[in-house]
């Protein structure tokens, strides 16, 4: 017969790394769930940034649409939809006649202007290599090295046909979202718990009217910038004025970056024709620039998000080497968003802590 023993320790049980019902497995799991999801998160952003940038690219359009569609509501009281309409009308109607009236002319200048800054390169590398900053190996394809290098077109739009059917998926996105922008708010809390819808309503509503007032600002900046360097390079007889002018206003919405390209574009033209045309392009560059920085941006900033300057160059920076172009184009916006949404839950936190902002008076 076995021989039992005489006194026998019960065996406790102790749960194991399946067993969840455990309080210390469970909040374990939990830390470990969240760090997996922002790891998660941050790949997801990397892998599937072309895609989501599209989306922001859609709803920024949305928010310029809905813009105009509020400002023409002050004048004609119809239903949403017809506003939409009117204002997609104009607006393409405008892009279409600025194609038809200069797309020869600006056709014939694009080529030229590739070679004169072709040029001036060249003779700025063999000036560098005179002395000794530059191999002399390397003077022939520094300008190819140079303009090809500029900036990493991403691969949704790395192609005629990936900017086309990019554009045209941003559009039809926007125009979706400015139809009916309620039934895409709701949809979107409908996703969150009950107590935080109110404070999602608010805080779209904010960055919406933020987006709005910057993107007039960019509009204003663009149309003044391009029209003013126009102007200015007609009147001292500088070659390709209409089409450096044009590309001045169109690389006003991107701040800080778009101003040195057009700068560089404007000057290289310039002393291509002759040194006084040259140092009447360095005026008119800094002539323009200054009042836009002194007179045209304060008035903006003063009436939307104000953003400090190296954060907002660093945030383009950031954008452009994760996501190319698109980034470089959307982190203007992107980064007022990101304030603006910060704030709003920073004063709601002391709404709800019953704590109040210090009012200084002075």
């Amino acid at each position: 017969m076995a021989e039992t023993p005489a006194t026998t320790e019960p065996h406790v049980e102790r749960p194991g790394p399946a067993e969840f019902r455990d309080p210390l497995v469970r909040r374990e799991m939990q830390k470990a769930a969240v760090w997996f999801g922002m790891a998660l998160a941050i790949a997801g952003v990397i892998v599937l940034g072309q895609p989501l940038l599209l989306i922001v690219g859609g709803a920024i359009f949305a928010v310029f649409l809905d813009g105009g569609v509020r400002l023409l509501g002050r004048w004609l009281p119809i239903p949403r939809g017809w506003r939409l309409l009117i204002v997609l009308l104009l607006g393409f109607s405008f892009i279409g006649w600025v194609a038809w009236f200069a797309g020869t002319t600006i056709a014939a200048q694009a080529e030229a202007l590739r070679d004169v800054v072709t040029a001036q390169f060249n003779r700025l590398a063999a000036f560098a290599s005179s002395l000794g900053l530059m191999p002399k190996g390397q003077l022939g394809d520094f300008s190819s090295q140079l303009l090809g290098g500029v900036g990493r077109l991403t691969s949704a739009v790395g192609t005629v046909v990936g900017a086309v059917a990019s554009l045209i998926a941003m559009i039809v996105i926007g125009i979706f979202l400015t139809s009916e922008p309620r039934l895409y708010d709701r949809g979107i809390a409908w996703m969150l718990p009950l107590r935080y819808r109110t404070g999602f309503y608010r805080i779209a509503e904010h960055v919406g009217f933020t987006v709005r007032r910057l993107l007039c600002g960019r509009l204003i900046a663009m149309v003044f910038e391009g029209v003013f360097t126009w102007f200015m390079l007609s009147l001292g007889h500088i070659p390709m004025a209409g089409l450096l002018g044009l590309l001045t206003g169109v690389l006003a919405f991107i701040p800080n970056i778009g101003a040195i390209t057009s700068g560089i574009l404007m000057v290289a033209v310039g002393f291509s024709a002759s040194n006084s045309q040259g140092l009447w392009c360095v005026v008119v560059y800094f002539l323009v620039h200054n009042i836009d920085g002194y007179v045209v941006v304060p008035y903006v900033a003063r009436r939307t998000v104000d953003l400090a300057p190296a954060v907002l160059l660093a945030m383009q920076l950031l954008m452009g080497a994760l996501f190319g172009i698109l980034g470089i184009l959307f982190a203007d916006p992107i980064l007022a968003s990101i304030k603006v949404m910060l704030v709003d839950i920073s004063h709601q936190h002391e709404e709800d802590q019953g704590e109040k902002p210090e009012v200084v008076s002075g």
